[in-house]
């Protein structure tokens, strides 16, 4: 476990560029287009360690398929965290679970003049026609996916912008839009719902006023509502203004609350119900859609907020700590219940496998109620010790489930990508970064997305730090 920990979450070596990586197997000649990765590069500034997998400077990652061939890069992305720590020789801004200020005057300054990361590491999108990385701060930074050369900064609503937002905006093709929600804390705060043309004209859709906001790291929308799960996992605005901890230290577990589930009409940005639960915590929508006289929604759930504990690095080199055991939940909320404030609702348990980074075919099936599949990474249940070790496929219909694992492997988001002529929903192949803890490197591991078995896997010659998310763009869009 010491030799994953100093791999998968330790620094970066160099930033490479190499045109064709060695290829074990056969890649699929109609694969044509990038894979694009983003996660921390380094967990070390100086003398300076992070504390948390959330935290870490920003590095982006490409591989570019073509004719069997795949090509490889990486860099850091050059923004502010970056530039600071590399003058300063030390963690320059305030992170998921960093505080760079050492001292009760450092942090009252803090208030004043905010130093919070623009590290965009979290994810990938395509937003106001460009490709972002983004971050939980809404400061989104536009790269070139071609040269990774970093090229701007987005921001919500300029200077009226809020502190945090989700790092999964929804894309809808039809009316060439992206959807997110934004956090903005107050004596009164509200969750803010923007959307964003492609050709960056922002608007904000409806707000939903909250005493205490919860930690949001994604949400759900359907044809005609947005979905926000508040999970108990609360802040005291105050305690975020005097900033004597770091950002997420300041929430609170408030299992009595319970899950108040809130839908908001995409029309007209009014809240058309809101919806209570047993006290749940997620960090990953997966999908969600209108089935009648319902709104259906998938989400990998954990009984309580401790996976943010157990993310923390200590406990992931502890080779003894356990991770908690989340898993696939479906939810119905009645859209004709006779009221449209505390309606209770229960749940279905889709599937026991553990599920984290939970991907499905978005292009195509987000919004469906017959999509089918849903892949992620996981943990032995036999072995809920170490680091998640192995793939998961789950069919929604029948409840089977795939599993694909390695010996001192550890894969990361797996990334669905669909064959042209593709007559099925799992038709294509699976797309995931693999550490190889046993040779001290990473690959690219190629799966047969129908069976689950490996068809190639392309060899980095350096590790690749554990990351989050990424997203593939086919050729026409990369162009």
């Amino acid at each position: 476990m010491s030799d994953f920990f100093s791999l998968g979450f330790g620094k970066t070596e160099a930033e490479l560029d190499i045109p064709s990586l060695p290829v074990r197997g056969r890649m699929p000649e109609w694969l044509s287009g990038t894979l694009l990765r983003n996660g921390p590069g380094t967990f070390e500034v100086g003398g300076q360690h992070y504390r948390h997998w959330f935290d870490g400077l920003a590095m982006l990652h490409k591989f570019s398929f073509q004719n069997g061939n795949v090509s490889y890069a990486n860099k850091f992305l050059r923004n502010r965290s970056y530039a600071e720590a590399k003058a300063q020789g030390r963690i320059a801004f305030s992170e998921f679970a960093a505080d760079p200020c050492r001292g009760l005057f450092g942090r009252a300054m803090a208030v004043f003049r905010p130093d919070i990361t623009d590290s965009a590491k979290v994810s990938i999108a395509q937003l106001a026609g460009q490709v972002m990385a983004l971050a939980e701060t809404p400061i989104q930074v536009a790269f070139d996916p071609q040269t990774l050369e970093t090229a701007g900064v987005f921001q919500y609503e300029k200077n009226r912008v809020g502190q945090m937002t989700t790092v999964h905006p929804h894309l809808d093709e039809s009316r060439r839009e992206a959807y997110n929600v934004v956090t903005r804390y107050n004596a009164v705060s509200f969750y803010n719902i923007h959307s964003v043309s492609n050709t960056g004209k922002m608007q904000r859709i409806g707000s939903v006023p909250v005493t205490k906001p919860a930690y949001m790291h994604s949400f759900g929308m359907t044809q005609n509502y947005f979905i926000l799960a508040e999970f108990p996992l609360v802040v005291n605005p105050i305690d975020l203004l005097l900033w004597l901890k770091p950002y997420i230290e300041n929430f609170r577990w408030e299992p009595q609350r319970g899950t108040r589930i809130w839908l908001v009409h995409r029309g007209t940005g009014e809240v058309a119900a809101q919806y209570d639960t047993e006290a749940f915590f997620a960090f990953h929508h997966v999908n969600a859609f209108e089935q009648g006289d319902e709104v259906v929604l998938d989400i990998a759930a954990y009984e309580d907020a401790s996976i943010i504990q157990s993310y923390y690095l200590d406990k992931i080199k502890d080779a003894k700590s356990e991770l908690p055991f989340g898993n696939l939940r479906r939810y119905r909320l009645p859209l004709k219940a006779g009221k449209t404030r505390g309606i209770k609702v229960t749940y279905e348990t889709i599937s026991d496998a553990c599920m984290e980074l939970p991907h499905f075919d978005y292009a195509n099936y987000n919004l469906r109620a017959d999509y089918r599949y849903v892949y992620s990474i996981s943990i032995d249940e036999k072995r809920r010790q170490g680091f998640y070790n192995q793939l998961v496929k789950v069919d929604i219909q029948t409840r089977e489930t795939k599993t694909w694992t390695e010996e001192n492997c550890y894969p990361g988001e797996p990334i669905f990508v669909p064959k042209p002529d593709r007559m099925t929903e799992d038709d294509g192949v699976i797309l995931s970064v693999v550490l190889d803890a046993k040779r001290g490197t990473s690959f690219l591991l190629v799966l047969n997305a129908t069976t689950f078995e490996e068809i190639s896997r392309a060899e980095i010659p350096q590790p690749v730090l554990i990351g989050y998310h990424g997203m593939y763009l086919p050729e026409k869009e990369n162009a």
